[in-house]
């Protein structure tokens, strides 16, 4: 782990807390116990994302570099599926039409703390920081991976009160679902009428475009051909990896500074912070997993200065998105953007 160090523990209710330490941290090895009462979650006024200090209890006890936990007001779980049960036999249901028909929602929602400050962003972060991030990332895909019931594993930020964003500590989310999101069934249909190498295929024709960002050692990074946002970026590898936990050391320690560099440079658009959506595509548990390849997509509804792309008639009523930005006049402003970044 590069030097980052794990740290398992638990709240008083029970759900589990970790702690990931930086590589050149500075905080001790040992974490206070958490000694609150069980209780409904904090007012978001009093910011729970933020250690715990005298007066003031939180999710978190103590001091922490990057923390993880899971949300007290999951949208789905904390269940999980029965030991034996056939996730096959669950997911050959849900492909088919079915009307009215309901499943447990098993799975684990987690709150992935970026840092113990109550605001900021990406651009506040060190580089050291970062990979502590794609670290948790990676650890949490691989353990939530392995949960009874669990298809899928979601790793995402939302970011800015027009994404609709009411905690402003700097904070991700991990979903680990019951199913295979419909996102995911149309891209591995996608691949069925195409063929295996599709997503291969659309790094090598990006790569030869003017879109490219990032020409990386191990990813790219570029503006789609057909971008729906007037701020969207993706980025892939250059080999195929399934999701974060099937990266290598070389391949994390890459994520942590193009990703960092991505955000910054979104912030360096406006005069303002951007809003945005960072959403990391990962191939389900037991499906696709030759076909689909990790890909991260970043993208926000900012059209100018002081005006928001929304999803209108022709978007929200028949899926067909009207381009406000050319793609190639995107890249060009995100590259200006981009520009004496490290």
């Amino acid at each position: 782990m590069a030097g980052i160090v794990k740290r398992v523990t638990r709240l008083s209710d029970g759900r589990e807390l970790i702690y990931f330490d930086d590589a050149d941290t500075s905080l001790p090895p040992e974490r206070a116990a958490d000694t609150r009462p069980p209780a409904p979650r904090p007012p978001l006024e009093e910011d729970p994302l933020a250690p715990s200090s005298p007066g003031h209890a939180t999710e978190i006890p103590d001091d922490y570099d990057v923390a993880v936990f899971e949300n007290k007001s999951p949208a789905f779980g904390p269940g999980l599926a029965a030991p034996g049960a056939d996730p096959d036999s669950a997911l050959a249901e849900l492909e088919t039409i079915g009307l009215g028909r309901s499943r447990p929602g098993v799975g684990r929602c987690e709150v992935v703390c970026f840092g113990p400050q109550r605001t900021g962003s990406w651009a506040d972060f060190t580089v050291s920081r970062a990979r502590t991030v794609v670290e948790a990332w990676a650890d949490r895909t691989a353990e939530l991976s392995g949960l009874p019931g669990v298809q899928q594993v979601y790793v995402f930020e939302n970011r800015g009160k027009e994404i609709g964003v009411t905690l402003h500590h700097p904070h991700g989310q991990v979903y680990a679902y019951p199913y295979i999101t419909p996102r995911t069934r149309n891209l591995l249909a996608s691949i069925g009428s195409y063929g295996q190498g599709l997503m291969g295929d659309i790094l090598a024709f990006e790569q030869k475009s003017g879109r490219v960002l990032i020409a990386g050692e191990h990813f790219t990074v570029f503006v789609p051909f057909a971008a729906r946002w007037p701020v969207e970026a993706h980025m892939l590898p250059h080999r195929h990896v399934p999701d974060l936990a099937a990266t290598t050391a070389a391949e994390r320690a890459e994520i942590a500074v193009l990703y960092r560099r991505i955000l910054r440079a979104v912030d360096r658009l406006y005069d303002t912070p951007t809003p945005y959506i960072a959403a990391w595509h990962q191939a389900p548990v037991s499906r696709g997993r030759d076909d689909i390849r990790l890909m991260l997509q970043v993208t926000s509804p900012r059209r100018a200065a002081d005006k928001l792309k929304y999803r209108a008639g022709s978007e929200t009523g028949m899926g067909a998105f009207i381009g406000d930005v050319a793609p190639e006049a995107a890249a060009a402003r995100f590259r200006e953007a981009l520009d004496g970044l490290d």
